[in-house]
């Protein structure tokens, strides 16, 4: 077993055994790619979630919505999941277990999962895989497999179709009219959204790190292409970051540049998300990422869906290697336009001011209402507002028309009337450009708690420290009365109690057990950063043992001094450390 594969198996075992995050359902036997997150997990995905809200809803012009996680399957057509979100499925011959094709091939092959069905094949068969199970290398060909979970809306046979979404974004496009008029009708503006998404995952593996219900976090943020982005922070940002730039044909490599060098070079090769580069790079290291475990790689060519115009994955390195962890694309106007032509929505668009208005002395074709009505039927509306938007104009009738559904229809002699149009135009209406961060939050917390796992050795014996940044940690103090007797456990109780009427402050107290050597082991163990003993001295001067997680450094400390250091943020930079 190798060094990482061992680590891999220590921490799981330690977060499961401190009621950190282990696989759900165990009792039943558990299923593949589902985990719970217990007390103490639950407490740090809380934290983590809530850190990665407050850092977008910081920049002021982004907002929060939450939507269904099911959704009608009219929505994922028009999105491409219906049609395009699928991995390729093996299944072995010899023992019928089931792979994902693309990950039979890492290290392999480069990009296994830009591969197609028959490439894959030759693939496989190119480098004679062997099953992972029984070793055999006999596999029936390649088949796409959607990864959505499929449901009904309503009675059983008459319900509406939909599924269970696999990303949070659609809910943010399908809303852009009602924040788009929040926002008193003025771009540039995001929406974000955490919640849960679901992926039917052929085999999962690698722990959290692939998973069939999982927490995600998206900003969806809505530019005006023609507009010019404000840089101010990327340009004063002094911050080398790794960068693997999409090289073309070659061999992609780590260069280390400021992420204002990277867009002056050409490297990213929109601003917006440039500045959002550095955004992610910053969160993630306030979260507790190693900065040395952190690079961004631009998708090659091929990578990149047909709609996009730069993609960046942000990688952490873990004892999994490098993991993708956020996604930020530069997606075009693909999602709203295509919302819009399946719906046959005109909410989805803003409008443009010119910097000076335009005269127009025109003829142009009108609609009549009264005879295309009841031609038409349900495809008026859309008939009228193709004729309105024609240009150029035909000159003579009858005129063919395309309809946003994709459907033609020809105009003829009494539908329309020829009419000279004198008007102004202030503007126009466009279709805006969305930058996407996409993060997943599990992926995420997995790195979080594989940086700050340390195990280490102390009187002979292993002990494990796990080493929380203090705003994701599950508490912020443990309260530990030395003996249960002599007043310590009513002044432990009293101190617990203070603590907790202080908003942001939450303390656990540890009363059970002799030996107070052990309940500092099981605080370090979920990553509390102070640990506060109440002993006999305590119980007659007010003064608390105050223990440092990290260093395992002990001051002594008044009561109230300590309250108001733990409220106001301080402790750590009491002069008591230091003597």
């Amino acid at each position: 077993m190798s060094g990482d594969e061992e680590r891999v198996r220590t921490l799981m075992s330690s977060l499961k055994r401190r009621g950190i995050v282990y696989p759900a359902f165990e009792i039943y036997g558990g299923v593949a790619g589902l985990f719970d997150y217990g007390p103490v997990g639950a407490r740090i995905l809380r934290l983590v979630k809530q850190k990665w809200l407050d850092h977008w809803l910081s920049l002021g012009n982004i907002v929060e919505i939450d939507s269904p996680t099911i959704t009608p399957i009219e929505v994922l057509e028009a999105s491409g999941h219906v049609g395009a979100f699928n991995d390729h499925a093996v299944q072995c011959k010899s023992c019928n277990a089931a792979f994902r094709a693309d990950h039979l091939l890492e290290n392999m092959v480069e990009n296994p999962d830009s591969l197609n069905g028959s490439e894959l094949d030759d693939a496989i068969s190119e480098h004679n895989i062997p099953c992972p199970l029984c070793s055999k290398s006999n596999w029936f060909n390649a088949t796409p497999m959607n990864l959505m979970f499929s449901t009904n809306v309503g009675p059983v046979g008459e319900g509406r179709q939909a599924c269970l979404r696999p990303e949070t974004a659609q809910g943010m496009f399908t809303n852009f009219g009602t924040i788009y008029r929040h926002f008193r009708q003025r771009l540039p503006f995001g929406a974000v959204q955490i919640g849960k998404g679901y992926r039917n995952e052929i085999s999962p593996r690698q722990g959290m790190i692939r998973q069939r219900e999982f927490n995600m976090a998206e900003l969806e943020f809505f530019i005006d292409p023609e507009a010019s982005v404000e840089l101010t922070k990327v340009i004063q940002s002094s911050i080398e970051i790794d960068l693997i730039p999409d090289p073309g044909n070659n061999e992609q490599q780590t260069t280390k540049l400021t992420i204002a060098e990277s867009i002056e070079k050409g490297i990213i090769r929109h601003p917006v998300v440039g500045k959002f580069m550095l955004e992610t790079y910053e969160l993630l290291t306030q979260l507790g990422i190693d900065n040395q475990k952190i690079r961004f790689r631009q998708h090659e060519q091929n990578e990149m869906a047909h709609y996009a115009s730069d993609c960046w994955d942000c990688e952490i390195h873990g004892s999994y290697g490098w993991i993708e962890c956020v996604g930020i694309a530069h997606r075009g106007c693909y999602d709203l336009d295509a919302h819009a032509i399946s719906s046959s929505s005109n909410d989805l668009k803003a409008w443009r001011e010119y910097d000076e208005p335009i005269s127009i002395d025109e003829i142009r074709w009108i609609p009549i209402q009264a005879v295309i009505g009841p031609k038409f039927r349900q495809d008026s509306a859309a008939v009228i507002q193709s004729i309105e938007a024609l240009d150029p104009m035909p000159n003579s009738l009858p005129f063919e028309i395309l309809l946003p559904n994709g459907n033609s229809v020809i105009i003829e002699e009494g539908m329309v009337e020829s009419r000279r149009i004198q008007r102004t135009i202030k503007g126009e209406w466009f279709t805006p450009h969305v930058i996407e961060p996409a993060f997943g939050i599990d992926r995420i917390l997995w790195h979080i708690l594989d940086h700050s796992f340390d195990r280490t050795e102390k009187e002979g014996e292993t002990y494990d420290i796990l080493r929380l940044n203090e705003d994701v940690c599950p508490y912020d103090a443990v309260i530990l009365p030395l003996f249960n007797k002599d007043g310590m456990p009513e002044m432990a109780n009293e101190i617990y109690k203070i603590l907790r009427s202080h908003k942001g402050i939450v303390p656990t107290m540890d009363a059970f057990g002799k030996s107070i050597g052990r309940r500092y082991a099981r605080a370090d163990e979920i990553g509390i950063p102070w640990a506060i003993t109440i002993d006999h001295q305590s119980v007659t001067d007010r003064t608390v043992t105050i223990r440092n997680r990290d260093n395992q450094q002990q001051i002594r400390m008044q009561v109230d001094d300590f309250i108001y250091s733990m409220s106001a943020g301080t402790l750590s930079d009491s002069d008591l450390w230091k003597s």
